[in-house]
């Protein structure tokens, strides 16, 4: 476990119940002070008692809706002007299952705003000062959906693609700063995230079905070997890697003065 004396204070949204709480006491555990942030005071202040109880590690609660305008500017100001922070783990997010065509246009506008809007903006805010101080850990929580868009709600899958995108882009633009950067693209987990998705995970394959605990371990480890993407379910890193390759290998031909040979025969 690769731990500081000082890890200093993660703040953590979504942090209510299954993932976010996970990585509660987990950082907890690994000597961070948290700041805990979700819409469910009742339930903040019950992982922040536990935790708090379990490693006594000084565990505050932010409660906000980050959908809302109040709510995200509340944590953003947090987050530009507490020195204190070192850590922001992006869990927050919503799902859909349902085809575009039977969604909601007011649930897929709710979801993109938090997936996107709310995660760049909460970045955005705490970037620059891990930057200028050298140091700070970004982990965004995505999906494996940012490389799976025929798997759920195209809308959800777009959502996650941004963050995976975003992700690699800030590590491009941070690293070399020393702040670490992290996607991590879990699979089907056993949360609540799937109720409100629309379908139980009691309804889903047991074998495609990870418990949050051996999710959270998994992405945690992935930090401490320095991966910039996680994906916690592939057993072999190096299929990721061939996928990069491939990716990267386009790139000296994605923008050229004329068109391919075979668009103008």
């Amino acid at each position: 476990m690769n731990t500081t004396a000082k890890p200093g204070i993660a703040l953590i949204t979504g942090a209510s119940t299954g993932i976010g709480a996970r990585y509660a006491q987990r950082l907890a555990e690994r000597g961070y002070d948290l700041i805990l942030v979700a819409r469910n005071r009742e339930r903040l202040q019950t992982v922040a008692a536990s935790v708090g109880a379990a490693t006594g590690r000084n565990v505050e609660i932010l409660p906000a809706d980050l959908t809302q305008e109040a709510g995200l500017a509340l944590v953003q100001h947090r987050l530009a002007n507490d020195a204190g922070i070192t850590m922001l783990v992006n869990n927050a997010g919503l799902g859909a299952t349902a085809p575009l065509v039977e969604s909601k246009q007011e649930d897929l506008d709710r979801m993109i705003f938090l997936n996107v809007n709310a995660l760049t903006r909460l970045t955005r805010a705490v970037a620059p000062g891990f930057a200028a101080r050298g140091h700070g850990s970004i982990i965004n929580i995505a999906s494996i959906v940012a490389v799976a868009p025929e798997v759920l709600n195209g809308t959800y899958g777009g959502s996650k693609a941004y963050v995976l995108a975003f992700t690699q882009s800030l590590q491009h633009e941070l690293g070399a700063k020393g702040v670490r950067v992290q996607a991590v693209l879990p699979g089907a987990i056993s949360t609540e995230f799937w109720d409100h998705a629309g379908v139980p995970v009691a309804h889903l394959p047991g074998e495609i079905v990870m418990n949050v605990n051996d999710l959270v371990d998994a992405a945690l480890a992935g930090l401490d070997l320095g991966e910039v993407v996680t994906i916690p379910s592939l057993p072999d890193h190096a299929d990721w890697d061939k996928f990069e390759a491939a990716r990267l290998a386009m790139g000296p031909n994605l923008s050229r003065s004329k068109p391919a040979a075979r668009y103008t025969a």
